[in-house]
């Protein structure tokens, strides 16, 4: 499948993966790519030492392309993107911000750079600071998030700029990625869903939470600290929701290291299953291969099943 994006990542899938802290491993990055997408190496919990040995071994399992992706906010930020352009990264997806002040020397390395925006207004300012694409990130997404549905989201961002547009939020399988294709997109970007996969190196209680989920089973913390966070519902995450307006030094205390803890211990007394709505949507655990075959199948299924039934009162 060709689109605007394929042709901009050099992937045979327009499909990229979630920059997630502490889960967005080498191993798991290494084998969506492999499997015909683009693998993201999380850098938020990462310094520039453990960075550069996750891009080394991204790429002893993989020739194909590997990206990582950069939070604007962290302290290490300038250190980071020197440490992907010196272990060449096919592309950087910028959190938190804008980051023009990078952009032309990734650019002369044959970096493509991404920031994800949660508004329109951020999505044309990324663009005239020399931007390759956008990943329109709606509040239905796992980890932090906007205040803005992906749904109009994506549809207003493919109307305001004329580089790709890549929709998150909420995507896990081919009917949603459709209908992300339906408002503008020439991409999707997934992390939930490829949370719960084989090579994911997260707590198996992770993965078994993400399985068990509905679609009603995650709840955003944080709010009233002003990082609005999407987790998975437990007593803890319900405990940081009653006490965030009360006690603004206890939830920031309690919330340090929850990510950390929910992935590497599966903790559920003190753990941040941080999880997109579309949880609800993932009902097994599968190798990645697997997931992207079946969305990719399933996407072009509902593309074709569209024209059938429709095609009497389209004109078709």
């Amino acid at each position: 499948m060709k689109t605007k994006v394929t042709e901009l990542l050099n992937i045979e899938y327009p499909i990229i993966m979630g920059g997630m802290a502490w889960a967005g491993t080498a191993k798991l990055a290494a084998a969506v790519s492999e499997a015909g997408a683009l693998g993201i190496i999380g850098s938020g919990s990462m310094t520039p030492d453990i960075l550069r040995e996750e891009i080394k071994k991204a790429k002893k399992l993989t020739s194909k392309p590997i990206g990582v992706n950069i939070l604007l906010l962290n302290p290490y930020t300038d250190d980071l993107v020197k440490v992907a352009i010196e272990e060449g990264a096919s592309a950087i997806t910028f959190g938190a911000g804008n980051p023009a002040k990078y952009i032309p020397e990734l650019k002369e390395h044959g970096i493509k750079v991404i920031p994800v925006v949660a508004s329109d207004s951020l999505a044309k300012l990324v663009e005239r600071s020399g931007a390759d694409a956008v990943i329109a990130e709606g509040m239905e997404s796992g980890g932090h998030i906007g205040e803005v549905t992906t749904i109009v989201l994506v549809n207003k961002v493919a109307r305001s700029v004329k580089i790709p547009v890549i929709a998150a939020g909420g995507i896990a399988d081919g009917r949603s990625m459709a209908a992300a294709f339906a408002l503008g997109a020439e991409g999707v970007q997934m992390g939930t869903r490829f949370v719960a996969t084989e090579e994911a190196e997260v707590h198996e209680e992770y993965k078994k939470r993400i399985v068990k989920a509905s679609i009603r089973d995650t709840v955003v913390t944080g709010a009233k600290l002003g990082h609005p966070a999407r987790v998975i519902k437990t007593p803890f995450a319900k405990k940081i929701v009653e006490i965030e307006t009360k006690d603004f030094e206890e939830a920031e205390r309690l919330l340090l290291g929850s990510l950390r803890r929910a992935v590497l211990e599966g903790d559920v007394k003190s753990g941040s299953f941080m999880a997109g709505q579309s949880a609800g949507l993932v009902n097994d655990i599968k190798p990645v291969k697997e997931v992207i075959a079946d969305i990719m199948r399933e996407f072009e299924e509902t593309l074709n099943h569209i024209c059938e039934e429709k095609g009497t009162w389209l004109g078709g």
